[in-house]
């Protein structure tokens, strides 16, 4: 928890120094010595203010004059005439109109409506017939179309009004006339002058034209079914004099004043800003210097080492990305952000903060320093790239054409289907793509279709047959069509068909084994249980002397232990026969847990006589594995080789190192003959002792194979006459 408060804590701080240091490059110089009038706010209405200065008030145009100047082209005579269709057309459209409204003013008895209906249609005939009769006649309609529209467009220049509480003073440099608004002596908190040293202001007639000819469209101005342009000749005057802005004006009271304070505002917390960014890197090189032990040996490092190496690229990609687009845009308004303050803009930029910035920074520092601390690991770089999805996809793109017919039909279909999607939205286009489609389709889909079918139907009745043999149904071998890769795929399934049917032989020695399992089951608990019923019966007889109790007590315990052990042997397989055991896995020092099971058992050694020749390593050999469970292996063989070994012979006892696996080895001479079959010996209940005379479960080695497994061990028999050998094997990695 520490290390992941310090982490967080450090990924704060250099999202402060990264914000604080671009934010300064991008705006420092701007912002250090600037004064209220460099605010953007107030550059935007001052920029405002000086585009219709000129239309408004130094250099207005005459509506009267801009009227005599508007021209009429034959080309919009023509656009106009037949804006809606032919001359029949037209007159076929009004007839149409009002045809059901006279219709229904004459059923209605409503002769004034009707006469008033005749008299409109009849007049909008005589305008169409005329426009197409006179060119004068159009071009009148035009021309007042577009005064009225120009009225309009200039009416709205004149509106324009300022913004700004601007007092100025200008001098038409070449008649000497002056305007002027307000007083531009007192003092001001914004002041420029235009002079010959300074230069002149210009005044254009027209907003944003900059004396070039402006143009209007009139469908902006009512007119919306037609859109001729108007050129009005615009004009460039030029002024010296003053431009200000009171002081008044961002006082307490007055019309800036709130901008003022935003800025001051702004610009302050700005300043505080670049200082805890000045703070954070000193404290960054000081108290807070990176560990690279906040994001490694970690549960979240161990499942992130897991992942393949392309996951681990993209994410990497993305969160530096997000991380470089949060520092990119918050630094950039960085001051804008400070000027307009609010409860809401606040809860974003913090939320923004904490994920773009915080958490980025915390996962970007996390991928950095799990990768190279990984992939400094000598191979494991080249063993992520192996395992990656990518090298994975180029495989299986190899591999897609291992059947080389398959990978290029395949191949071909995608391509195909891929170039048919483009081609069909390509006829949405042009008609020219809609006929190549067309012939693609007829002379290469459609072929290219019917081959798909046909191996797609021949691949259906293939896992058809193929289930009928899942289910048992042996008798039908695959029909074989052709030479393709399917029919390959037919001719292997019935030589599998064949050997299925030599599993079946198989199968009934299973069953065979299964039958022997439960008889040497029943036959091992039987004998001991019947038993605890004979002596217990014997016990129940009165005249027995104390002796004989005691004896018969005895042989009761015994046998009660005899059967505890083969029930408990019996639970124990069936666990883990079905996956249900768990292993504790530990540092287990294998060299003292086999002097331990040596020193266990001592006793029965020497009563056995049987000589033990033990080979042990003096250093330790540390495996991890289930102490408990090894120590039952361990246990069953030694006990295995005292109870199965020619009394008299010699038992090899080994325990060494073989590269990067510990090896277990037991040598003995066999009092029974075995059978050849060393399979048999780890199935369950399966003794040397044919007659089952001797106390073993026949359950000795199938647990210890079962534990071997369970640590991903081997353990493997080896018989040469009567020279029994098992050898066990155990990563010690």
């Amino acid at each position: 928890m520490k290390n992941k408060v310090l982490l967080l804590t450090w990924s704060a701080l250099i999202t402060v120094v990264l914000l604080a240091s671009l934010s300064f490059a991008r705006q420092g110089t701007g912002l250090i010595g600037n004064v209220f009038s460099d605010f953007n706010d107030f550059s935007w209405q001052l920029d405002e203010f000086y585009d219709i200065v000129g239309p408004t008030k130094l250099n207005s145009i005459d509506v009267e004059e801009a009227k005599k100047n508007i021209t009429v082209s034959d080309d919009e005579i023509e656009r106009h005439r037949y804006r809606y269709g032919t001359l029949a057309d037209q007159l076929s459209n009004i007839h149409d109109q009002y045809a059901q409204r006279i219709a229904d003013a004459k059923d209605a008895g409503n002769e004034l409506l009707m006469n008033t209906l005749i008299e409109e249609r009849d007049m909008k005939l005589a305008d169409i017939r005329k426009n197409f009769e006179s060119d004068a006649h159009v071009e009148a309609k035009i021309r007042k179309e577009k005064e009225k529209a120009l009225v309009q467009y200039l009416n709205d220049v004149k509106a324009n009004s300022f913004s700004l509480p601007v007092a100025y003073e200008f001098t038409d440099v070449e008649t000497g006339e002056t305007y002027s608004s307000g007083d531009v002596s007192v003092p001001a908190v914004y002041k420029k002058q235009f002079n010959a040293a300074k230069g002149y202001f210009k005044a254009n007639s027209l907003p944003g034209h900059n004396g070039t000819n402006g143009w209007i469209r009139t469908s902006d101005y009512g007119n919306q079914a037609a859109s001729e342009d108007i050129q009005i000749t615009t004009s460039v005057k030029t002024f010296e004099g003053t431009v200000i802005v009171p002081k008044s004006a961002v006082a307490k009271g007055g019309v800036l004043y709130s901008q003022y304070k935003d800025f001051n505002k702004g610009r302050l917390a700005t300043y505080v800003f670049w200082l805890l960014g000045i703070i954070a890197l000193i404290t960054l090189l000081t108290v807070m210097k990176f560990q690279k032990e906040w994001v490694t040996g970690t549960a979240i490092a161990d499942w992130y080492a897991d992942l393949k190496i392309d996951l681990k690229a993209a994410a990497f990609f993305m969160t530096a990305l997000i991380l470089v687009g949060y520092i990119d845009s918050k630094s950039s308004n960085l001051s804008n952000f400070f000027t307009y303050q609010s409860l809401g803009r606040w809860g974003e930029w913090l939320t923004s903060f904490l994920i773009g910035g915080v958490v980025m920074t915390t996962l970007f520092a996390f991928q950095l320093v799990n990768g190279v601390e990984r992939w400094k690991r000598e191979g494991v770089l080249a063993k992520d790239i192996k395992n990656s999805f990518t090298l994975q996809f180029f495989k299986a793109l190899r591999e897609m054409f291992l059947k080389r017919s398959i990978g290029v039909q395949s191949f071909i279909l995608l391509i195909g289907f891929f170039l048919a999607g483009i081609g069909f939205i390509g006829g949405f286009i042009d008609g020219i793509f809609l006929m190549i489609y067309a012939f693609c389709v007829l002379f290469l889909g459609l072929p290219a279709l019917y081959i798909f079918v046909r191996r797609s139907a021949y691949l259906n009745r293939i896992i058809v047959a193929t289930e009928q043999m899942a289910s048992g149904r042996l008798n039908e071998d695959i029909k074989i069509e052709g030479r393709s890769p399917l029919a390959d795929h037919a001719k292997n399934l019935n030589n599998l068909r064949e050997g299925v049917r030599i599993s079946m032989t198989e199968q009934a020695k299973s069953e065979r084994l299964k039958t022997e399992l439960i008889t040497n089951v029943s036959h091992d608990l039987r004998t001991p249980l019947t038993s605890i019923i004979t002596y217990t019966d014997l016990l129940k007889d009165e005249n027995i002397t104390s002796e004989e109790r005691a004896k018969y007590v005895d042989i009761l315990d015994k046998k009660s232990q005899r059967l505890k052990t083969l029930i408990e042997d019996l639970f124990e397989v069936s666990k883990m026969a079905s996956g249900n055991l768990e292993l504790n896995k530990q540092r287990v020092d294998l060299t003292q847990l086999l002097q331990q099971a040596l020193a266990e058992h001592a006793n029965q050694i020497s009563e056995s006589g049987l000589d033990f020749r033990t080979t042990i390593p003096e250093e330790m050999l540390i495996a991890h594995v289930d102490g408990q469970r090894w120590w039952r292996v361990l246990d069953n063989l030694i006990v295995n080789a005292v109870k199965y070994s020619l009394p008299g012979t010699r038992v090899y006892v080994t325990l060494r190192k073989v590269g990067d696996s510990a090896e277990f080895v037991v040598k003995n001479i066999t009092k029974f003959e075995l059978s050849e079959n060393v399979d048999e010996l780890f199935e369950r209940f399966k003794r040397a002792d044919t007659s089952r005379h001797t106390d073993g479960s026949g359950l000795g080695l199938a647990i210890a194979q079962s534990i071997v497994d369970m640590h991903q061990g081997n353990m493997k028999i080896e018989l040469d006459g009567d020279l029994f050998k098992v050898t066990v094997t155990v990563p010690t990695k």
